[in-house]
């Protein structure tokens, strides 16, 4: 029994420190990801930045106005406490005990009635979040599971039919985009067989795409014009773009997966807990029944012993 709570104790050990450990890393990918000045979607998630401020400045602001509240309340019954070490058996006295006591009362109620109304608040924009996200984990789902059809519809021969319709609205709109381009423009080479396609990249890179590397690209892609060079790297551009738009929507589904198997972490601390409660008290348990039996043994022998010594003396 002690074996078995020791290794369950250090389960639960191991558990909580590994689920501090997911959770900050959690915090940072986070924080990187929605701060990362150089994100092609630094313009939408400047504007979680503002909504972030602007809830921190609110709760400081509530916090202020809170203690503001507290600590008049608590004068007023400092107050009143020192009115009642002298009291005095007059009319204005008890005028005055009386209003400093509807005073407090008031900023009492007022204080409650304030905190009432912001629970409140908080219970609506909760459930509103829980629905919102709930809308949200089901189409990252169906898109997770809907990745491989992606791939296998792409490449069938009549792959012209439209991805939209193949799968709904429950890709992001992203990686539909994204989808759709390369089914427009000829895959991931743009059209191009993988000689050519390497060498272009080859170039590219080279050049970290400056216009220069059109003339060195020609000499390593012979029977392409200038033109067809040049438009091939206006579509690599468009690739490039697109691609990272479509990462860093499957970074936020990692992260929503990272969530969740911190929610599952926590889960499995909660049944740890559980069952180390168990064990202990069906440890108390056996203790007390073992108490018990030695106790109505005891009582056995001193009955049969007292039966014994009245036979005797008979």
């Amino acid at each position: 029994m002690l074996e078995n709570l020791a290794t369950l104790q250090s389960i639960a050990c191991l558990v909580w420190q590994y689920c501090f450990f997911r959770l900050a890393n959690i915090q940072k990918d986070k924080n990187g990801y929605l701060y990362n000045r150089k994100s092609d979607s630094r313009a939408e998630y400047s504007i979680l930045e503002e909504l972030e401020h602007k809830m921190s400045v609110n709760r400081k602001a509530e916090k202020t106005k809170i203690l503001q509240q507290l600590a008049k309340i608590h004068n007023n019954v400092k107050r009143l406490q020192q009115q009642l070490e002298d009291v005095k058996p007059t009319s204005e006295f008890v005028d005055k005990l009386k209003e400093m006591l509807e005073e407090t009362e008031n900023a009492v109620n007022t204080f409650k009635d304030e905190q009432r109304q912001i629970y409140e608040q908080l219970l609506k924009d909760e459930k509103t979040a829980v629905n919102e996200l709930s809308i949200f984990e089901k189409k990252v789902e169906l898109w997770a599971t809907s990745s491989s059809t992606t791939e296998k519809v792409l490449k069938l021969p009549s792959a012209r039919i439209s991805v939209n319709k193949t799968l709904g609205n429950h890709l992001p709109e992203e990686v539909i985009e994204f989808e759709r381009f390369l089914q427009q423009t000829g895959g991931r080479q743009g059209g191009w067989d993988d000689g050519d396609h390497q060498n272009f990249l080859k170039v590219w890179t080279k050049h970290r795409g400056r216009l220069s590397y059109v003339d060195e690209a020609l000499e390593y892609l012979h029977g392409r014009t200038k033109e067809d060079v040049e438009q091939h790297g206006i579509w690599y551009r468009e690739f490039l773009i697109l691609q990272d738009r479509k990462k860093e929507v499957k970074r936020l589904f990692w992260g929503l997966c990272s969530f969740k198997e911190y929610i599952l972490i926590f889960k499995i601390h909660a049944l740890v807990i559980f069952v180390l409660d168990y064990e202990k008290a069906e440890e108390r348990r056996q203790q007390q029944q073992a108490a018990i039996s030695a106790w109505k043994k005891q009582k056995a022998i001193t009955s049969a012993v007292e039966q014994n010594a009245s036979t005797n003396v008979i």
